[in-house]
């Protein structure tokens, strides 16, 4: 059962405009509102989509952190004993959803956190996709689900992987991920959605396309004029910082 969102949540059709573009337009778009620098705000490239055809992943951000290198039979039933209040703690927040998985070994990627169980059982939980710092595996099973991917590379084991802690801020390709902050994210990659602008930004997508058509028209054209290219150029910059 979910409870009282922690966090603004949008609605089932604000949702449904931000799934109506690509990740590089939703960059674009939160670079509008001055509200972060460009140079922040979403994954690395190394954290790459792995299951490119699944399209647009958007959702609320679980957490969890995970080892596994090998550990101490302590070790290994502590992470058992907080496997179902994670999971409880996944059910109870409002999606959709998206699993985050900080790896914490030295060396990650050692061990998958996220094959076709887990995928599964965080779907039924709610959740649309899983990202993390190292490896998920089973990609041809998972591809079916319609569930996302996003890591470093898949993976062949799980090792001797294990939860550590969760719903707490974890750390993907050093980019600080914290529990309900809205991801969206397809085959270019991943970005995190500020909240205080979130419900704003699909018109801002619908505004950056219309600043951008002139160019790509022109483009487009057999009798293409550079020095008039320049001038829509110009045109464009002037429009997107009114």
């Amino acid at each position: 059962m979910s409870i009282p969102a922690p966090y603004p949540v949008l609605s089932d059709a604000q949702l449904a405009e931000l799934r109506k573009y690509n990740s590089p337009t939703i960059s674009n778009a939160i670079e509008l509102f001055n509200f972060t620098p460009r140079h922040l705000g979403f994954l690395p490239h190394y954290i790459r989509c792995l299951l490119p055809d699944q399209g647009v992943m958007l959702g609320y951000a679980v957490t969890a952190q995970t080892r596994a290198l090998p550990a101490s039979e302590g070790e290994l039933a502590k992470g058992e004993d907080i496997l179902g209040d994670y999971l409880r703690y996944v059910a109870a927040m409002p999606g959709p959803k998206v699993a985050v998985g900080e790896d914490l070994d030295i060396t990650p990627g050692i061990g998958a956190q996220f094959g076709e169980v887990t995928a599964l059982i965080h779907k039924k939980l709610g959740c649309v996709g899983h990202v993390t710092s190292g490896c998920p595996r089973d990609l041809d099973e998972v591809a079916p689900l319609g569930f996302h991917l996003f890591g470093l590379n898949p993976c062949v084991s799980h090792a001797y992987v294990r939860l550590v802690d969760f719903g707490k801020p974890v750390r993907i390709g050093g980019v600080e991920v914290r529990p309900g902050d809205l991801l969206h994210g397809d085959k270019h990659g991943v970005c995190i959605i500020p909240h205080e602008i979130a419900d704003k930004v699909a018109a801002a997508c619908a505004r950056i396309e219309a600043i951008e058509k002139p160019a790509l028209e022109m483009c487009r054209q057999d009798n293409f004029d550079l020095e008039a290219y320049i001038q829509v150029r110009k045109d464009m910059k002037k429009q997107a910082s009114e």
